[in-house]
């Protein structure tokens, strides 16, 4: 737990200096999912998709986190607006891995 602490610690310094990095977001919304923390991992997925709504992954683990606590409608409609983002930006593997989630969430 504590390499967590200072992974996040690290990329949260980071961010100071790089606010709009979205790899920087998907890494530290990881980092609050591994502890447990729903909440701010979801925030910090929303954020680095505000950035940059390609990030096609994103969509992904936020639907692994939201599937997690229990909310699968949310997990639903992160894995849906993935899928469409997948297909606009031409992502086959996020697409195939997306819609795979998808099957099993419905």
């Amino acid at each position: 737990m504590e390499q967590q602490v200072d992974r996040l610690q690290t990329l949260m310094a980071a961010l100071e200096h790089e606010p709009d990095d979205p790899f920087l977001l998907y890494g530290i919304a990881h980092e609050q999912a591994k502890q447990g923390k729903t909440r701010e991992a979801v925030e910090y997925f929303d954020r680095c998709l505000a950035k940059d709504p390609h990030y096609c992954y994103a969509y992904y683990h936020k639907a692994r986190v939201l599937e997690e606590s229990g909310d699968i409608a949310a997990a639903i409609e992160a894995t849906k607006h993935g899928i469409t983002q997948a297909r606009a930006c031409g992502d086959q593997k996020a697409l195939s891995e997306l819609q795979g989630m998808l099957d099993v969430l419905e």
